[in-house]
């Protein structure tokens, strides 16, 4: 294992020799082999090591034994130690974002600010092929393209993080540890299935494993590889053609262009002229000039809207943009913001229920167990399969290009349409439909205010979940 370490190392040249790096050590398996083997390399590499730890403050008095026990780790190694907490529950409630997210965040935060105070050079974080295989594959699972089937990255550069440990498996790990007698702790939370990664790494992974590719981790880990030098050529492919295709302003009619920071214009004749791959491409880079990550629903939708000659004026897309064709141009700009009507984002456990504070209502999510010959009309506009969902849900306001499949339809429609006063049977203001309520199941909306659940969710026995607005909060 140290041996395929210090290739790993020298093949993507993580490390070089005088360099100072902080070893972000949680007290799990894989971040304790990564100390123990970055110390067995130390003086063949010629750098300074340092542990950090950051505690989350999820787990209470099992957290704060965690921490103890890599104090105790870099003292036995003689290693300057440093550590860090941060209230990881508050930040997500606060900020509107999973449990996991809010982690991450706070201690990224933490490593960069620890990195400018002592003068480190890179952070060596754990992941292995195991975490590279569970974040492909939920990135599959969930529709990623090249870009998110890349995986984790060998380094950040922006964030002088370095992954040294990702061409080996849990198992190598684990092995190593026992082999040197070295303890580690155990993260209760690691077995908890209402979280996707844990269901994907003790339920799908290993489903995949004995009955279709005994090589799966392998194999998820090389596609990310694939992936990541694909993204590495068309990235350097796009800033050609951004530079000769894409300009900023929206022109004039002298064909002189505003120069509007908030609109970008393609020459429609040199984009359908390139092949279809690198049409896409070069629509996804436009997204992501304004910050915003199309699907693939939506970059097909835009080029259909950008090869009719009659089509409607304006194209809908999501992030607040909008798209404008020419004869000659295909405009993409930010649709003015309707004053008053806030975004937002909340995440909703099931069971479990949120204040909306921008609907002035809760939303709650209640587990009920159907037998099977009960009626629930009553339940017909919130009632879903709870099998089918995410133990964590999304409820957030619509976006531009949102789609929603209620039962009783032939196919799914665009949000923007059902809002429509002939289908919700009055007139809402601007303000009222711009914070209308969805929410999302792994990136697909399951519910929608005012319309019945999709058909594809239903439920007719077992456990199911009812949706409901209880109220002014």
């Amino acid at each position: 294992m140290i041996a395929k370490v210090d290739r790993y190392i020298q093949e993507h040249e993580l490390i070089a020799p005088g360099e100072r790096v902080a070893v972000a050590v949680s007290g799990g398996a894989d971040s304790v082999a990564l100390l123990r083997v970055l110390l067995e390399l130390r003086e063949r590499l010629g750098v300074v090591l340092f542990v950090a730890h950051f505690n989350h403050m999820i787990r209470g008095a099992e957290a704060d034994s965690d921490e103890q026990f890599v104090r105790n780790l870099a003292q036995e190694f003689d290693l300057e130690f440093y550590s860090s907490s941060g209230d990881a529950p508050a930040y997500a409630r606060e900020h509107r974002m999973s449990l996991e997210t809010a982690a991450r965040e706070l201690r990224h935060a933490w490593l960069a600010e620890l990195a400018g105070e002592r003068k480190l050079d890179k952070i060596a974080t754990a992941h292995t092929q195991d975490d590279q295989a569970e974040t492909v594959l939920m990135r599959l699972l969930r529709g990623a393209g090249t870009r998110g089937l890349a995986g984790i990255s060998p380094w950040h550069r922006q964030k002088a993080l370095i992954r040294p440990l990702l061409t080996v498996t849990r198992q190598e790990v684990e092995a190593y540890l026992q082999g040197l007698k070295q303890p580690w702790r155990e993260d209760s939370t690691n077995r908890d299935l209402r979280h996707a990664r844990n269901r994907v790494r003790h339920e799908l992974l290993p489903v995949l494993q004995r009955d279709y590719n005994p090589s799966v981790r392998q194999t998820l880990a090389e596609l990310a590889e694939v992936a990541r030098e694909e993204e590495e050529y068309w990235q350097e492919e796009l800033t050609g053609l951004m530079a000769r295709l894409v300009r900023c302003g929206k022109p004039s009619r002298s064909g002189r262009s505003n120069r509007q920071q908030t609109t970008l214009a393609l020459d429609l004749t040199a984009l359908q002229s390139l092949p279809l791959a690198t049409q896409r491409r070069l629509l996804r880079a436009v997204g992501d000039q304004f910050g915003v990550a199309w699907e693939f629903k939506h970059i097909q939708e835009l080029l259909l809207f950008a090869k009719r000659t009659r089509v409607a004026k304006e194209l809908e897309l999501p992030g607040g943009l909008v798209a404008r064709s020419s004869l000659r141009e295909l405009q993409i700009s930010c649709r003015e913001e309707v004053p008053g009507a806030a975004s937002y984002s909340y995440c909703l456990e099931v069971p479990g229920q949120v204040v909306v504070t921008e609907l002035g209502t809760t939303i709650r999510a209640e587990v009920l167990i159907l037998n099977g010959d009960e009626k629930v009309p009553r339940y017909n506009s919130g009632l879903l399969n709870r099998s089918l969902l995410a133990p964590e849900l999304t409820i957030r306001n619509w976006h531009a290009g949102d789609r929603f499949f209620p039962a009783h339809t032939r196919s799914p429609k665009k949000v923007k349409e059902l809002l429509q006063p002939g289908r919700l049977g009055r007139e809402v203001s601007p303000a009222e439909r711009k914070t209308w309520p969805v929410i999302e199941s792994s990136g697909e909306i399951v519910w929608m205010r005012g319309f019945p659940a999709p058909q594809a969710f239903a439920v007719q026995s077992g456990e199911a979940v009812l949706i409901e607005e209880v109220g002014l909060a």
